[in-house]
């Protein structure tokens, strides 16, 4: 019996893909929910699982432009994954060869080697006024040769230098240096969104910083009970994550939309976090992330972050997010005007921590400083607000036991 293999639904308004790699060739043993191929959509790369244990024959080349529900395989069930070639073991057992010594070059009666008797006799040399540094005080090939040299002349005056004539292109270039490649299905989603949100949103970004001392501080605390309790280390992202989400709660335009001429709010935080990849920018959404606890969001985090860099992402994980976070310093950015992520009405933008001498009370002392930035849609979120939104962020950040009790 065969079975389609099919593509599946692969996001809103995604109706096509590209077959980027076949994992599995044509006539390979697969089992069920094996991947067998990466596919490539406008917002992520996603290996397809095998629907079932089998044969598989494929039906589309890499490269090929596929549609949503259209077979591009199929399994002929009844087969399980390919047994273990196993070496024989006349193979397995047999003795490693001793590597061999090289033979010693042969000499004559009197110590040459054909090779050294060759070099004197050519140039006429008396074998007896070269030192020799071989064995015994023979003498070596490098011995003559270097004896040679410094019997030689004083080198003519160098001839004209020759023309210089253009360097060959490099590896991949055409002859005026160019190379031209087709962008990346992701790269081009990439643009369109940008290209969208300066159209459709009226962009605005404001800014301020924050002392990061307090967090610094409960980290070193209790980093290593967190990681013993609950597995996984406490980073600076969950804070970010979770004091965001408090600030929602209080400015929920931020956390808005605009369909037409409605606002659509939501009493919920889908919390969109941009990962770098080497195929661009992916950014998956964390869903009701202000139901989680601070264990929680960290072991999401890490998780999605790791699959967005693997593409292994799911198609549900790319959608549906009320509000973004995008951390530019992790690649030492000072400050930056990050860009919406339609249809949302606000992104974040975190930044590198430095030590900035800064007012404390009467007195001047450094701290780890970062500068914050929001980019937010002022067609529905007034100036007032993003200011207030970023201040009660600062307020939480830079005093963590607030996020904890909510005040």
């Amino acid at each position: 019996m065969r079975l389609d293999v099919e593509v599946p639904e692969l996001g809103e308004s995604i109706t096509e893909a590209i077959l980027v790699e076949w994992l599995k060739a044509d006539g390979d043993a697969v089992g069920l929910d094996e991947s067998i191929c990466v596919i490539e959509t406008d917002k992520a790369d996603v290996e397809l699982p095998s629907p079932a244990a089998g044969v598989l024959r494929t039906l589309k080349s890499n490269g090929d432009t596929i549609q949503v529900g259209e077979a591009i395989a199929q399994i002929e069930e009844g087969e399980g994954a390919p047994p273990v070639k196993e070496k024989p073991a006349e193979e397995v057992f047999a003795p490693t060869p001793e590597p061999v010594a090289e033979a010693p070059e042969s000499v004559d009666a009197d110590g040459l080697s054909p090779a050294v008797r060759r070099l004197v006799s050519e140039h006429g040399l008396d074998p007896n006024a070269i030192p020799g540094t071989g064995k015994d005080g023979r003498l070596t090939k490098e011995d003559v040769l270097g004896y040679l040299e410094s019997q030689a002349e004083p080198a003519p005056e160098p001839a004209p230098a020759p023309v210089l004539t253009p360097p060959a292109p490099s590896a991949g270039f055409d002859a005026d240096g160019t190379r031209r490649e087709p962008m990346s299905r992701i790269r081009q989603r990439i643009a369109q969104n940008l290209i969208q949100a300066q159209h459709t949103a009226a962009m605005l970004t404001t800014f301020n910083e924050v002392d990061m001392s307090g967090i610094f501080a409960i980290r070193t605390k209790y980093k290593e009970q967190f990681q013993e309790t609950h597995g996984i280390s406490l980073g600076l992202m969950s804070f970010f994550v979770r004091a965001s989400v408090l600030a929602l709660k209080d400015f929920p335009d931020v956390n808005a939309s605009i369909d037409g001429t409605d606002v659509v709010y939501h009493d919920y935080v889908h919390m969109a976090i941009a990962v770098s990849t080497e195929r661009g920018l992916v950014v998956p959404v964390l869903k009701h992330i202000d139901q989680m606890s601070f264990a929680n969001i960290e072991s999401k985090i890490k998780r999605v972050a790791l699959s967005a860099r693997d593409g292994k992402l799911r198609l549900d994980e790319l959608s549906g997010g009320t509000f973004t976070i995008t951390n530019g310093g992790v690649f030492g950015s000072m400050l930056s005007t990050p860009i919406l992520n339609p249809p949302q009405a606000g992104i974040l933008g975190m930044h590198n921590i430095s030590n900035r001498p800064v007012a404390i009370g009467d007195e001047v002392g450094l701290r780890p400083m970062m500068y914050l930035a929001l980019t937010y849609d002022h067609r529905l979120v007034d100036g007032k607000d993003s200011v207030s939104f970023l201040v009660r962020l600062k307020e939480l950040l830079e005093d963590p036991a607030r996020m904890m009790l909510e005040v």
